[in-house]
């Protein structure tokens, strides 16, 4: 038996289902998809990430006897030409966006695929409510899993001793340059591995639930792309948190099973990636200026426009600020959910397709279990709540530094102030929150 093992999202060794499952003769890959990265910024820094990541990849299995062909091209070229070399199948990890299941099916003609749930705690298609049906809500959904996350561990896959390297060409003749990028410089935690990010929320995990929606403290994991990639598998991850047997490690553990429904929401209904979740016709405000001056950070408003321009920079933005720059953005502005979407997905450093079109859906008053359409966040109310001194915003916009925090979470106020050139709102906050609640109210009205 000789197998392709294909790395995708699960560039690990620890918890590796293919590496778990494969036997025989066995051609370890990964591929550097041309079109993916053609869609991407030259400066994305996940590039550089990633490609780190796959060297890092290549010089553990060689540890363990192997190692890793890596290529840079079209998936169904470079299966094509390895198919006449006589591999019997193809061993990978499932993937559920559009992108992923229609190339898949493609290489499927190639050569023979065994596919495997190894981003995932769940199989999605194992999950059902008592009636036949997918779940649409999440608590639901997780109490019909206290199985699981009541459990102490989760078993996780051994790695296969017994593997024999298939005679190959291992030399590594791709640089980030050959595919039009330049090595970018990385944040902090990204050079640090899983191991050392999971020691370190670990002894600041009881703090956990009170300090993980204030923005300016460092309180959650940041392995948020890790996870993404798979350099850490979730079920190791639930393993790691479930040992500390803290109240705040099982409160982590339910955010990990929000990414788990977002996942399952996708597997079920593949087309709510492109289409209100909820059949709803929204006359989205379509202004273009809009739209550019939320993604610059240029709405008027200090936490929304702190919030993206920190995002430009680094690509990462804390959970609670994606909550309100998608509620401004959705609601506020009245723009489709489907921009910022793309927005977020053309920088977000843990991207997550699903997880990214669930939250941008559920901000948006459109998806599975969303907010309902009349619970709108106020950034100033949100700013002052969970940034009181104002910490955040005056580190990232330095114009405002020396203004009273108290100005800064008051709506209009830093425009007042004559010695600080700052955008004017685009809206005001009362008038556009009202004109969102009567426009879902009209669509209800016409839906009933």
């Amino acid at each position: 038996m000789r197998q392709i093992l294909w790395f995708r999202r699960d560039l690990r060794i620890n918890d590796n289902a293919i590496l778990s499952s494969a036997f025989d003769e066995v051609l370890p890959i990964f591929i550097f998809d041309e079109k993916i990265l053609s869609a991407l910024n030259k400066d994305d820094k996940r590039v550089t990430f990633i490609y780190e990541s796959v060297l890092a990849l290549k010089k553990q299995l060689k540890q363990k006897g192997l190692d890793l062909a890596i290529f840079y091209g079209n998936p169904i070229e470079i299966f094509t030409k390895l198919q006449k070399e006589g591999f019997d199948e193809l061993l990978c990890s499932v993937d559920f966006d559009y992108y992923s299941k229609k190339r898949d099916k493609e290489i499927e003609k190639i050569l023979p695929v065994k596919r495997f749930c190894d981003s995932w705690i769940l199989k999605p298609w194992e999950v059902y409510k008592k009636d036949g049906t997918p779940y649409k809500m999440f608590t639901p959904f997780y109490k019909s899993l206290d199985f699981i996350w009541q459990s102490k561990s989760l078993e996780e896959f051994s790695f296969n001793t017994n593997l024999k390297l298939i005679n190959f060409d291992y030399s590594c003749n791709i640089s980030l340059k050959d595919m039009g990028f330049k090595k970018e410089v990385l944040p902090e935690f990204l050079k640090k591995d899983a191991k050392q990010l999971i020691e370190e929320f670990s002894k600041s995990i009881n703090s956990y639930v009170k300090d993980r929606d204030f923005f300016n403290k460092e309180s959650t994991s940041m392995l948020s792309v890790h996870l993404r990639f798979g350099l850490v598998s979730a079920r190791e991850l639930f393993n790691k948190i479930k040992e500390l047997n803290t109240n705040d490690g099982d409160a982590y553990i339910r955010q990990l099973f929000w990414r788990e429904f977002y996942n399952y929401i996708l597997y079920h209904f593949p087309m709510s990636q492109f289409e209100n979740f909820k059949k709803l016709n929204v006359p989205w405000n379509e202004n273009e200026d809009d739209f550019l001056a939320w993604c610059e950070g240029n709405t008027g408003v200090p936490i929304i426009d702190a919030s993206m321009r920190e995002f430009n920079k680094t690509g990462m933005m804390h959970n609670r600020l994606r909550m309100i720059v998608s509620s401004y953005l959705t609601k506020n502005l009245l723009i489709n959910w489907k921009k910022g979407e793309r927005y977020f997905a053309s920088k977000l450093l843990d991207y997550e397709a699903s997880s990214n079109i669930g939250s941008w859906q559920w901000a948006a008053s459109t998806g599975v279990d969303s907010v309902p359409y009349f619970r709108i966040f106020n950034p100033y109310l949100q700013s002052a709540k969970f940034d009181k001194e104002a910490v955040f915003i005056k580190s990232v916009i330095k114009e405002l530094e020396n203004i009273d925090a108290k100005t800064l979470h008051k709506e209009g106020a830093v425009q007042e102030n004559l010695f600080v050139d700052y955008p004017k709102q685009i809206v005001s906050i009362s008038f556009s929150r009202q004109r969102t609640i009567d426009t879902f109210k009209r669509l209800q009205n016409e839906k009933d």
